[in-house]
């Protein structure tokens, strides 16, 4: 959404660059987290929702908050030990805390929306948690100098959640899913934990990148570079939000339902669509964003984002990689097909880390942007092949055909 440029641009002048490169150590580790307190178990409930009937999701999502109820318990205490280990300042902790659960909760709920075929109140959701408060809160940070602080910055992200969330839970009140005083069925979860397990591995490893990598720059270049780089990855991530509200929540929960319907070519058309549109907007995404970053880094007047420039190209590179890969990811998902997506996250934490410790003693803060890409363009070829590997009628025309279990 265009409201995180924004917000990564405008605390780029607003605020120190030691002060944005901790936003961007607080804003890895919370999204870090977030895996650990859900376990990808959407993954699983997500597959399994789209059998039932309306009346008959309720017991489902009263086996999914017994889960998490239960994952607080163990990894919140957990997530502690980075403010004992001075990963981050104890100033933060309660804003920390507040964060995580707020994401946690409305980005399940958002995921449940899209789920049971209400994408707009998704997009809605989305845009309250992560779209509208950027703006109010930047546009106050403008007014008022006393509000320039990452204090005033997490309490308007809080807000913004907390306005999500409660959204998101009237929409489910709403819609009067039933079975509700159904007992919690444990082998359900237990077999739903067992599935999820295997690719949470997967997640927290593509994801342990995300968060890698702003830890091994600080080490390297210190948090001054940090600043710049959680800038530029900042813009970049940017892509993914447009990406993610406007053509994949729209497009996956089709490939699916195809996919379980044995439709071959609506799912191939489907994948078709997908493909399309996120190439035509990663391709605009990224010819923008390399035009106007000399501006936009001469308008924010700091001589520390302009010396460290040359991380932008590659740091845009790796983010649009990222993106093209979720082409052959939600196709790969929608099948059922998890074990490609696994080992390719698996492996893409192994290429991330050698290729950073081969490089850093050369290029220094380079090294991690230069890793960043050369990870994502291995996950997309190694998804790519695996999904032409699997089914190859999907890349040539061919009449509706039943899909074989």
């Amino acid at each position: 959404m265009a409201s995180k440029f924004l917000l990564v641009f405008f605390l780029a002048r607003l605020l120190s660059p030691a002060e944005l490169g901790i936003f961007g150590l607080l804003s890895a580790t919370i999204g870090y987290s977030l895996y650990l307190l859900g376990f990808d178990f959407y993954t699983y409930t997500t597959r399994e929702m789209l059998k039932l009937a309306p009346h008959e999701r309720g017991q489902l999502l009263k086996n999914q908050s017994a889960i998490f109820l239960l994952l607080y318990l163990i990894v919140l205490p957990l997530l502690s030990i980075i403010f004992f280990q001075g990963l981050i300042p104890w100033k933060y902790m309660t804003w920390f805390f507040l964060l995580v659960l707020l994401e946690h909760l409305t980005q399940e709920v958002g995921r449940l929306l899209i789920t049971i075929s209400q994408p707009l109140t998704a997009s809605i959701v989305l845009f309250l948690r992560q779209g509208i408060w950027p703006f109010f809160a930047v546009a106050l940070m403008l007014a008022f100098p006393v509000c320039r602080t990452l204090d005033w910055v997490l309490g308007g992200w809080s807000i913004g959640g907390f306005c999500a969330l409660l959204l998101g839970l009237y929409k489910l009140y709403k819609m009067e899913l039933g079975s509700w005083r159904a007992n919690i069925d444990w082998r359900w979860i237990i077999r739903g934990l067992k599935i999820s397990s295997s690719l949470l591995v997967a997640t927290l490893a593509i994801r342990g990148v995300f968060t890698l990598d702003r830890y091994w720059l600080q080490a390297l270049a210190g948090v001054e570079a940090l600043g710049a780089y959680v800038l530029f990855i900042g813009i970049g991530n940017a892509l993914m939000s447009f990406l993610d509200a406007g053509i994949f929540s729209f497009i996956y929960p089709g490939m699916i339902s195809a996919w379980q319907k044995r439709d071959m070519e609506l799912f191939r058309l489907e994948l078709i669509r997908l493909a399309k549109q996120t190439l035509i907007v990663s391709g605009s995404f990224f010819v923008v964003a390399f035009l106007a970053i000399s501006p936009m880094l001469h308008w924010l007047g700091k001589d520390v984002f302009r010396t460290y420039q040359d991380m932008f190209p590659w740091i845009l590179s790796a983010t649009t990689l990222y993106g093209l890969g979720m082409i052959p990811h939600y196709a790969l998902y929608a099948m059922g097909r998890d074990k490609p997506i696994i080992f390719s996250h698996l492996l893409s934490l192994g290429v991330f880390v050698i290729g950073t410790w081969a490089l850093s003693g050369k290029f220094s803060a380079l090294a991690v942007p230069i890793s960043l890409v050369a990870t994502f363009l291995f996950i997309l070829a190694f998804k790519s092949i695996a999904l032409v590997s699997l089914r190859p009628e999907l890349f040539r025309p061919a009449p509706s055909t039943p899909i074989k279990a």
